[in-house]
């Protein structure tokens, strides 16, 4: 077969790989953070944190631990960015309204690209914000950023998080990570933690620094290897803030007696699970509480919603 023909089978088995592992179920809740709250609160510099919702992200959440399987770098609109080149650089790669709130971000099949925040409010989001950051910084940050605008996605660089939770010395040469090889993998790919690690690295702000102390007492900080930063790093770092809106927040004395609680009592195991205590038992709760009784031994007894449906 000619290469041309075995390089367009290549392209074609890869943007269908591509495909499956981007497409996005649909949201099956109310998103627990308050989308426009954040949307007013946020600044220039911040990065975001998102719960995917594709194949990929439960992947990304296998190799990394956590629930946060993606990160963008928020921007700002088109004025917050100071320097009119890069301004007119953005143009190149976006073409929405110039009031629009934008974030930089790197995707599989799309490479590092520049979008509407508001493509996340149905997501669940966090927000990071690098502690003391001057305003100097945060825009050498974003350019930092702006000028990766075009790279391609490493998928190499997923398979290597993946191999390199596998122990280094059983594996075989061939299969060991390439992460810490010089210039390992083209330089005009990425991810999307890694570019910003990248980013925030080139004005020395530090999110998971290895620290060591010398023979002589002194302290001594090194840069982490950038290829090694997962979005979770964003919310462990002790020099970013975590900054959370939930859709309902306590912002006044004892307000979750008033938040809107389910007046049936269901109790949920999980979305597809749920049970509704027994009448009696709702009584029996009451006056155990009044007698100073524990409260487990009120629960022992729940049967299912459907039973209690059928029995009323």
């Amino acid at each position: 077969m000619p290469m041309g023909m075995l390089r367009k089978l290549r392209d074609n088995i890869w943007e269908k790989a591509t495909e499956w592992l981007t497409r996005e179920r649909e949201p099956n809740q109310m998103p627990l953070s308050d989308f426009d709250r954040l949307r007013y609160e946020i600044r220039p510099g911040d990065v975001i944190l998102v719960e995917g919702r594709s194949r990929i992200s439960e992947i990304i959440k296998t190799i990394t631990l956590s629930n946060w399987t993606h990160s963008a770098l928020y921007i700002g609109r088109l004025h917050n960015v100071e320097d009119p080149v890069l301004r007119s650089y953005i143009k190149r790669f976006y073409t929405g309204k110039a009031n629009d709130q934008l974030v930089i971000e790197s995707l599989l099949g799309e490479g590092t690209l520049i979008r509407n925040i508001s493509k996340y409010r149905d997501d669940h989001l966090r927000i990071c914000r690098p502690n003391n950051l001057t305003r100097n910084d945060s825009q050498k940050v974003i350019s930092y950023a702006i000028n990766q605008l075009g790279t391609y996605y490493n998928v190499r660089q997923i398979l290597d998080l993946a191999r390199f939770l596998f122990p280094y010395a059983f594996l075989p040469r061939r299969w060991r990570s390439s992460l810490f090889e010089h210039n390992a993998g083209a330089p005009t790919h990425t991810v999307c933690s890694s570019m910003m690690a990248e980013a925030f690295a080139s004005v020395h702000f530090p999110i998971l620094p290895v620290l060591h102390r010398n023979d002589d007492g002194q302290l001594v900080m090194y840069k982490r290897n950038t290829k090694l930063i997962t979005p979770k790093d964003f919310d462990y770092s002790p020099y970013f803030d975590v900054i959370k809106y939930p859709i309902l927040d306590f912002d006044e004395l004892a307000i979750y007696r008033k938040m809107p609680w389910d007046a049936e009592g269901v109790v949920l195991n999980d979305e597809n699970e749920q049970y509704v205590p027994a009448p009696t038992q709702i009584t029996e709760s009451a006056e155990n509480k009044s007698d100073g009784l524990p409260d487990q031994d009120i629960n022992e007894q729940a049967v299912p919603a459907t039973q209690n449906k059928q029995a009323t």
